[in-house]
């Protein structure tokens, strides 16, 4: 049996702006809408004429390489547009593009500035990221009962990631003394807020927490919309837990094909499960070859933490295929990661907000926990 591993939204990350502009013109590609049939001469004029709602559309086509060469410093110029005219989704996006590195250089003051401006404008969600902000110091002295502050006023005014960030604190107790209850109970705000990631971290307590009672088919009813909402960790448990448990799925194919789901999001852990089911012909073709292909790209995808686990599956499947073969799947592998490199930490379907601000779906490298930084993530 496969394990489903704990991967809480409070996480170690680094943010690494070469993993974000590496990635090329297939950046979120089948994420987020195309930009096909938009008269982009026409966004530009409107956007040079000060229209902020093109400016943001500009922004994000650039962002995206939808209908135009895609240009992370053209993404942040119009972005910060936007911003300098007032929109507070503008102004909080930019400030994420300066926390991040994406398209300008890092700049937490900056940041900081902007999600003050966004915030004082009304803005929930720059109310979280200011949240996120003081937990770890970025830019302005370290105040994690500040950060506690404005997560409590975000999660009160209904924004679901805040009550996400406010479990993850009392999970691991982070400026706060470790309280797992109280962590499960902001969890249950968060889920009741439609949030996708308290939902997840809620399936896991009942899944795989050795310090809380299991309960599959609770687990299973929480990963089911938080998948749906796109959350890429839900959709790899949710797959997992179908091989694992077939009696959750309705085909044979249903939990294989969520985890080729996550696997192309850049989720390392899919592909090693899709690997093993292949070597394995479980609940999919015994394939030695697709089975090499799926290992190597988990390396590809998480490094020294995949290898660890395959390592001893690929010299195996080395020695059964042969160099000939070894060699031209290690070519596909690399083929297929050059045009899947930039990690997603949703798979967004359609709608305005997300077509606009694009960005939020990224994820970024985890290596050891709480070394790094709080990730924001969107509510649904």
């Amino acid at each position: 049996m496969v394990r489903i591993t704990r991967t809480p939204l409070l996480i170690s990350v680094k943010l690494v702006r070469a993993l974000l502009l590496a990635a090329g013109v297939i950046l979120l590609a089948g994420y987020v809408a195309s930009a096909e049939g938009t008269d982009i001469t026409q966004l530009k004029a409107d956007a040079q004429k000060g229209y902020s709602s093109q400016q943001i559309e500009l922004a994000a086509a650039y962002f995206t390489g939808n209908g135009v060469t895609q240009d992370a410093k053209q993404a942040a110029y119009w972005y910060q547009k936007a911003a300098e005219a007032g929109d507070p989704e503008a102004e909080n996006e930019i400030g994420f593009f300066y926390q991040a590195g994406i398209g300008v250089p890092v700049d937490h003051a900056r940041a900081l500035h902007w999600y003050q401006l966004a915030s004082a404008s009304g803005l929930i969600r720059a109310k979280v990221n200011l949240g996120v902000v003081y937990v770890w110091g970025l830019g302005v002295a370290k105040d994690e009962e500040l950060a506690m502050q404005f997560f409590r006023e975000a999660a009160s005014k209904g924004e679901g990631a805040a009550a996400s960030y406010l479990g993850d604190l009392y999970y691991f107790g982070i400026g706060v003394k470790q309280d797992k209850a109280a962590a499960e109970t902001w969890y249950k705000t968060g889920t009741q807020l439609h949030d996708p990631v308290a939902a997840y971290n809620l399936a896991t307590l009942f899944s795989v927490d050795v310090d809380h009672p299991h309960d599959l088919r609770k687990a299973e009813a929480l990963l089911r919309p938080s998948a749906d909402a796109g959350y890429i960790p839900a959709i790899h448990s949710l797959g997992l837990l179908m091989v694992n448990h077939p009696e959750f799925a309705t085909s044979p194919q249903q939990g294989p094909s969520l985890l080729e789901t996550a696997a192309n999001a850049g989720y390392w852990k899919s592909s090693v499960v899709l690997g093993a089911l292949a070597r394995d012909g479980k609940g999919v073709p015994a394939d030695s070859k697709a089975a090499y292909l799926h290992f190597r790209t988990a390396v590809l995808q998480g490094g020294e933490p995949a290898m660890s686990l395959v390592r001893y599956d690929l010299a195996a499947l080395t020695k059964k295929l042969g160099t000939p073969q070894v060699e031209a799947l290690d070519s596909d592998a690399n083929t297929w990661y050059r045009q899947h490199r930039t990690p997603l930490l949703f798979v967004y379907k359609d709608g305005d907000r997300r077509q606009r601000f694009p960005a939020s779906a990224l994820a970024v490298s985890t290596a050891g926990l709480h070394a790094g930084q709080l990730l924001y993530v969107p509510a649904s």
